[in-house]
């Protein structure tokens, strides 16, 4: 069994986690994972013993290989590793983690640059969809330094623009997975819906609190939690995801009226701890439940007019902006964020 690989660790967007080439980790499924469980340090609530930061969204890894996809220039794969249980889980894409997969794409020479932009077009394993990255590269190296700037991330950095096609229905089939804007689950109306993330979208109210409380203070309730939890588990078959005790998709959105300018305030749990901000993929679904007529979302979102519409999603640590294209019919039909990353280390890492 292997004991060390080629890593390069980053940030993407609001995440953190190593990025590895295919051919760097064992082919053996069990054994990557037995790897990447060590690599992290987990199971533990502190990953002492590893990379991993102690948190969901700093023990993530990506897989990179080149495509022989037409029109693709590699394909991602993405796995979560959860912290304190020895599971590692491709059960969800990770928009933020995906922010990196262009800069480390050119780095690794698996896409040559292309003038002072390079456009890498990425198809996400996990769903099956293709994301385009719009990467900086002057003199035909990526260059990490520029002057955007992301909610949930100090300083600035180069602006990595990520489009999303052909989302919906990526994991659960179809965009609204029981054919309805809105169910009810234990007393509780819920949007069920996946536009590149499957989300449960619900108000804050209806389950007894604001939207507008702190990480800690929801992470803290656990007569909240509790009752987030039991819908999950029976909102996981009727979004054809089977039994979801033990995977880390859907997402639980609870949505309250904006109160900074936006379209939507979002406390997430991603699925069982209070998220700092929003997932990339899991903002997309939230804006889009914004755009369904009688959802929980819309009855409390801000909505701009015209058929493209920028919607600001607010979270904890600031706010997440989707551009959404809708069609004639009101579907949504490309989406687009604006993301940033950073190459922090490059080298081996240690199992």
């Amino acid at each position: 069994m292997s004991d060390s690989a080629r890593v390069m660790w980053m940030r993407g967007g609001t995440s953190k986690g190593g990025y590895f080439l295919a051919d760097d980790l064992p082919a053996d499924i069990a054994e990557r994972d037995a790897f990447l469980l060590r690599v992290m340090g987990s199971p533990d609530p502190r990953q002492i013993d590893g990379m991993g930061g102690a948190d969901p969204l700093t023990s993530k890894v990506a897989v990179v290989s080149r495509s022989d996809r037409d029109g693709v220039d590699v394909d991602y794969l993405f796995l979560q590793v959860f912290v304190d249980k020895a599971i590692v889980t491709d059960q969800q894409n990770c928009g933020n983690i995906l922010a990196g997969i262009g800069p480390f794409a050119i780095e690794r020479g698996l896409v040559p640059a292309t003038g002072d932009e390079t456009p890498v077009t990425i198809f996400m394993v996990n769903t099956g969809q293709i994301a385009v990255a719009s990467v900086r590269t002057p003199d035909g190296a990526v260059t990490y330094n520029g002057d955007a700037r992301i909610d949930g991330v100090p300083g600035t950095a180069a602006p990595v623009p990520l489009e999303f096609r052909d989302t919906a229905g990526s994991s659960c089939g179809a965009l609204l997975p029981t054919g309805n804007a809105v169910d009810e689950v234990n007393g509780v109306r819920v949007t069920l819906i996946d536009n590149g993330m499957p989300c449960v979208v619900f108000k804050a109210e209806d389950v007894g609190v604001t939207g507008y409380e702190t990480r800690e203070e929801l992470d803290a309730d656990e007569i909240l939690k509790a009752r987030i939890e039991a819908i999950r588990l029976i909102v996981g078959p009727m979004m054809n995801l089977g039994d979801v005790a033990d995977k880390s998709v859907p997402k639980m959105m609870l949505v309250a009226p904006p109160r900074n300018g936006g379209a939507v305030t979002v406390r997430s749990f991603i699925p069982k701890r209070a998220h700092a901000s929003i997932g990339v993929l899991g903002a997309v679904s939230v804006a889009t439940a914004c755009l369904i007529d009688c959802s929980p979302a819309a009855e409390v979102a801000v909505i701009p007019d015209g058929r493209k519409k920028t919607l600001s999603v607010e979270h904890p640590t600031g706010e997440t902006t989707c551009v959404m294209e809708l069609d004639e019919a009101g579907t949504v039909v490309t989406s687009a964020m604006l993301r940033t990353a950073r190459k922090l280390m490059d080298g081996i890492v240690f199992a």
